[in-house]
């Protein structure tokens, strides 16, 4: 939330949410938005609530989901197809310019956020430190799934070229990069592309 007022915006303008999943370091922020519908594929709801298997309770935590009442829940493909990858279109209340993109493997309703007809990794130089590969492989819900879909997005970017961006939500060299500021320092109103065109076109419903 400080992050949110630190751009200039007051929290109770973020009123969508769409979640690549829901594990517990993604969905920890969810009821600091009180006016917020949150989008995610209905196969991550189901296996989050279910939590069939010791890894699902230690990764998705329930006491983290007073916003259940506002979730709404999409099928996977549910739309025309976005670059030969499934697409679900047509959010409620959210733009048309944003989908989600099913990319099945880490958790068994993960998804990319597409904006624009842009982004879902720096993929031109694929690498991965040990202990992340590790961490990747403990993670996984679908290995089969999580490495087709990656080798799937690599080949969107060599085919794409710089017209389609391609990052990772965790990797801080990549929020540098796009943010124009270093991920340890405070966000300060303008000084990311993202708020100064949000700023430009008075946009207050989505986020």
């Amino acid at each position: 939330m400080r992050q949110i007022a630190a751009l200039g915006f007051d929290p109770r303008d973020v009123r969508h949410i769409v979640m690549s999943h829901l594990d517990f370091d993604h969905a920890g922020g969810l009821d600091d938005f009180s006016e917020a519908t949150v989008h995610l594929l209905a196969d991550e709801r189901e296996a989050a609530f279910a939590q069939r298997t010791t890894l699902d309770r230690m990764r998705y935590r329930p006491q983290q989901w007073s916003s259940q009442a506002r979730w709404r829940v999409y099928a996977a493909g549910d739309g025309e197809p976005w670059q030969g990858f499934d697409a679900v279109r047509n959010l409620e209340g959210v733009p048309p310019e944003i989908l989600m993109v099913p990319l099945i493997g880490h958790t068994l309703g993960h998804c990319g956020v597409v904006i624009d007809g842009e982004r879902p990794m720096n993929v031109e130089r694929p690498r991965c430190t040990p202990g992340l590969r590790m961490y990747q492989w403990t993670m996984e819900k679908n290995r089969r799934a999580r490495l087709w879909n990656q080798r799937r997005l690599r080949e969107l970017k060599r085919r794409s070229g710089d017209a389609i961006e391609l990052f990772c939500a965790h990797d801080t060299v990549e929020f540098d990069r796009l943010a124009r500021h270093s991920f340890a320092t405070p966000a300060q109103y303008g000084a990311s592309p993202i708020a100064a065109a949000a700023d430009a076109a008075d946009i207050r419903h989505s986020t």
